[in-house]
């Protein structure tokens, strides 16, 4: 074997042997090294943050979560138009630095007394990378598992495991916010995760094709086309407004030279409830967004209410998936669509609920004693649903003396080993923050390195010692297609290219992986210089 030949096999040895131990963990305890085992639930910006923070030489780190991946949720508009390649946004669990323990499932329940972790195994289900949505009133034995998209039953319940712990973060997220809104479980497109971004996409392309069909094979007319090319996009932040400026350049940049007599009957509307889009920006911003759309002849229809989504009658709705929008200021006239994407808001995950509603250990409690009990539970916030914490990211908890209506709630102190970062938790210091990737990362990165400096944070003032976490804005940026982009931070206000510039750069320096700082400003190119991908698959 020649000197480069052996040098070669010895590089691939070397890969090999330090991805090794990251395929597997024991389901005790007792794994021999001496060190403190973290459960973490979740694999989002706060989960796999985290776990990619925490030093491995002090912790044993083990991620449970429903998908075996972290996806960089900034550039999923992206994708799910084709600018971007699907894997170029996600990031494998299993390939973190350092031994990592995963076992991939929805966590079912948590014992805080015994310190386990009841965990049902999804590794076969195929809905893995899909948005789940919960659903209106799920049986309280089903809480915790929501159903999948557009699923019209149950399936069945995967294999249960127990999963023992020294320390739990629960950075489980939250869930799509319908408000009960009839049919938007069932018709709706939304867009959290990646299979999210392939489902829209094929969508887009396919609704392109069926009016594509010559005149007498498709039995559509002009105004059927014109409701199935009607791109409805419901809320009006970051995360609707990108999208909807992505769907523009992909359809002016690409589809229309291929569909040259659709494009006069495509259209795109922003819906929203509130009185304007982007209210995190301030209104010179806000403003340029708007004028924006209105040059690239996108719709933004402020203070409007949808009431109900459901499928058009007959064939229409049945072979094409044309859909019927009935809008509260419209009276009884609907309005057709052929895709809505939605992005409203968040809910509590229902696992929060079903912790707050189990009882948790009382120090000190004395089983002999005669007075009424008194009971412990998950302190939660009465506006979001999430799990309160302390200003160290520990969870609170409240004690119910006495019973029945007399029982009043007073605050107890925290729950010993176990955090909340994330769209999940809020912190009684700071409950205003906002649930985006740039909060969840920062809650992630002060944790680890709380925990890396070994300090005692389980309890009592032991975490007088360190710093509280303290949020720092870094900015907001929005993408509005053709090229421009909004950002503001306490230093400065950008727009047009100039905010274009620093919304990708700011994009490709955040993205985890050296792999994917690379891939992607290569599709950006290869986008730009080619176009987009445009075959369904």
């Amino acid at each position: 074997m020649s000197l480069h030949g052996s040098n070669v096999a010895r590089c691939r040895q070397l890969i090999a042997k330090s991805r090794a131990p990251a395929r597997c963990f024991s389901v005790t305890r007792s794994n021999g090294t001496g060190k403190e085992r973290v459960v973490i639930l979740g694999s989002g910006w706060a989960g796999y943050g985290f776990a990619r923070t925490l030093d491995p030489a002090k912790y044993e780190r083990v991620i449970i979560s429903p998908r075996s991946y972290f996806v960089f949720t900034p550039l999923l508009a992206s994708t799910s138009v084709g600018t971007l390649e699907f894997r170029t946004i996600l990031e494998p669990v299993r390939r973190l630095p350092g031994k990592v323990g995963f076992l991939q499932g929805w966590a079912d329940d948590i014992d805080f007394e015994r310190k386990t972790i009841s965990v049902e195994a999804n590794a076969a289900e195929d809905a893995a990378s899909t948005t789940v949505v919960p659903a209106p009133s799920p049986p309280p034995s089903e809480t915790s598992r929501p159903e999948s998209l557009g699923t019209p039953f149950k399936a069945p319940k995967g294999d249960l495991v127990n999963i023992p712990y020294d320390k739990l973060v629960i950075a489980c997220g939250a869930y799509s916010q319908t408000f009960g809104i009839e049919g938007v479980r069932e018709h709706a497109h939304f867009l959290r995760d990646i299979g999210d971004a392939r489902r829209i996409r094929l969508r887009v392309l396919s609704l392109f094709e069926q009016c594509a069909y010559p005149r007498g094979l498709d039995h559509l007319s002009d105004d059927d086309k014109r409701q199935l090319l009607h791109f409805a996009i419901v809320g009006g932040g970051p995360t609707g407004i990108e999208f909807a400026a992505e769907l523009h350049d992909l359809i002016h940049d690409d589809l229309a030279p291929i569909y040259p007599e659709l494009a006069p009957l495509v259209s795109i509307t922003v819906y929203d409830v509130a009185p304007k889009v982007l209210p995190m920006f301030d209104q010179a911003l806000a403003k340029y967004a708007m004028d924006t759309f209105a040059r690239h002849k996108i719709n933004v229809k402020t203070e409007h209410h949808l009431e109900r989504l459901r499928l058009a009658e007959g064939e229409f709705g049945r072979r094409h998936g044309a859909l019927k929008i009935k809008i509260k200021e419209y009276g009884d006239d609907e309005v057709g669509a052929g895709l809505v994407v939605w992005s409203t808001g968040l809910m509590a995950n229902p696992l929060i609920a079903k912790l707050a509603a189990k009882q948790v250990p009382l120090p000190g409690a004395n089983p002999l004693s005669t007075s009424p009990p008194a009971t412990r539970h998950l302190l939660r916030d009465a506006r979001t649903g999430g799990v309160m914490t302390d200003a160290y990211l520990r969870a609170r908890t409240v004690i119910s003396a006495g019973e029945g209506p007399n029982a009043k709630p007073e605050p107890d102190s925290v729950l010993e080993d176990v955090y909340v970062i994330g769209d999940c938790a809020v912190m009684e210091n700071e409950p205003a923050l906002p649930k985006t990737a740039q909060v969840a990362a920062q809650q992630a990165a002060y944790l680890a390195k709380t925990l890396n400096r070994r300090k005692a944070v389980a309890g009592g003032n032991s975490g007088a010692a360190e710093k509280p976490f303290r949020f720092r804005n870094w900015g907001t940026l929005t993408y509005l297609g053709n090229w421009k982009a909004i950002h503001q931070s306490q230093a400065d206000e950008l727009k047009g290219w100039v905010a274009w510039v620093v919304w990708r750069g700011a994009y490709l320096t955040k993205s985890m992986s050296w792999r994917n700082k690379l891939l992607v400003p290569i599709y950006w190119v290869v986008s730009w210089i080619f176009g987009r991908g445009i075959s369904r698959f």
